[in-house]
């Protein structure tokens, strides 16, 4: 019924991805499902058969000698979609040269930045990160971040907020509707900042779909994404769990495809 944007996936390169897969499911505990095996092919074709048309793709520099490589490695991938991957880089928060990694993900043509405080071990609102999100603002470059998690405090919702006040014309989208498993505190807190969005990635398996509608609401459809988290999830669950919230027809197509189109200019 909809052009779908997945604005939530995760892809490797071959030789590591098996490694990096698994190093996923570790920091989760093991997950309830067989994630894919986190290459870009098996998410054109399983995402396509999906219905799903176009993706935000990404990974994450665990140390900061990684970022030019991934960043190499996305852009590539990207270059080689035919259009269906809009790519966001990496950066690391213990770079050397910020500036200069910014520039060079510029050059190769990236959209946005992605960060994840959770496994990169980092405060959100810390100095070092606070750096990265000044020089992403000066530019316009969106800051994907992964939010929340109860068994830290990195990236939870107070922390959160604390980047949104600093940075008033940063556009940070919260992944998994703003804190994973701290939905209600991030409900609480964060939708008050106009310059920020989330996406719907990773809360199916938790979020009951009434308590998963009232948290879209409070945000408004205008600032959602829908995102799958790819390899975690199978796309096929995560689009139905979504149709059966029984949102209305402009907040659907919002969700899955509008709120990307004008994000990402396509």
């Amino acid at each position: 019924m909809y052009q779908i944007f997945d604005a939530h996936c995760h892809i490797y390169p071959l030789d590591i991805a098996p490694r990096a897969v698994a190093g996923v499911d570790a920091f989760y505990d093991g997950l309830p499902v067989k994630p894919r095996d986190g290459t870009a092919q098996t998410l054109l074709e399983t995402g396509r058969e999906a219905g799903i048309s176009r993706f935000l793709v990404h990974s994450v520099a665990t140390t900061p000698h990684q970022v030019a490589s991934i960043n190499g490695f996305i852009a590539r991938e990207t270059e080689n979609s035919g259009g269906a991957f809009v790519g966001f880089g990496a950066l690391h928060p213990d770079s050397q040269d910020q500036e200069a990694d910014v520039r060079n993900l510029i050059s190769l043509g990236l959209r946005g930045v992605k960060l994840h405080p959770d496994i990169q071990r980092f405060p959100a609102d810390s100095p070092r990160a606070m750096a990265i999100y000044e020089l992403c603002e000066a530019v316009g470059l969106p800051v994907l971040m992964h939010t929340g998690d109860f068994r830290f405090d990195y990236s939870n919702p107070n922390r959160v907020a604390n980047v949104l006040r600093a940075f008033p014309n940063l556009k940070l989208i919260g992944a998994h509707l703003g804190g994973w498993s701290v939905w209600d505190e991030a409900a609480r807190v964060l939708p008050d900042f106009p310059n920020f969005m989330v996406d719907s990635s990773s809360c199916s398996r938790w979020l009951s779909s009434g308590r998963m509608r009232e948290i879209i609401r409070a945000y408004g459809a205008k600032r959602v994404l829908f995102g799958t988290d790819y390899p975690m999830w199978r796309q096929p669950e995560e689009i139905g769990f979504l149709l059966k919230l029984d949102l209305t027809d402009e907040e659907y197509r919002r969700l899955f495809w509008d709120n990307a189109q004008e994000l990402f200019g396509i």
